[in-house]
């Protein structure tokens, strides 16, 4: 049986709790995006080791889930992305820590600007061989 990995037991899963939401979604940094979307990002720290033995390392894996919306009008983009945050954590799964939202800050990624704020997320891994 092969060993199980961070990219499927935690990104994967997100991705596929996040599919049924109006946004697109992505497990790590895409070139670009297409907006509403949810970008999935290690958080700081990233790693904080529970139980390090010789068969056995748990550790917490914190998490960003950058909300993102079209930057269009400040009040209509603010509704839109509070609207995706809240669709965010109602999708999370079981076993998964939510902590801060982070205040919205309007961004440019490639020609666009979005409004986007991040939401810090936290879980258990369980390296199993």
């Amino acid at each position: 049986m092969p060993a199980n990995s961070i990219q499927v037991d935690i990104r994967d899963a997100l991705k596929t709790a996040f599919s049924g939401l109006a946004a697109s979604t992505y497990n790590s940094v895409p070139e670009s995006v297409i907006s509403p979307a949810i970008v999935l990002v290690p958080g700081s720290p990233y790693f904080e080791p529970q139980l390090l033995s010789k068969g056995n390392v748990k550790i917490k894996v914190n998490m960003v889930a950058t909300a993102i919306v079209s930057y269009n009008s400040n009040p209509a983009s603010l509704d839109n992305i509070e609207k995706l945050i809240i669709s965010i954590l109602a999708a999370l799964p079981a076993g998964y820590i939510v902590g801060v939202v982070e205040r919205p800050l309007v961004t440019q990624i490639g020609a666009a600007q979005y409004l986007t704020a991040d939401i810090n997320i936290s879980t258990y891994f369980t390296q199993t061989n």
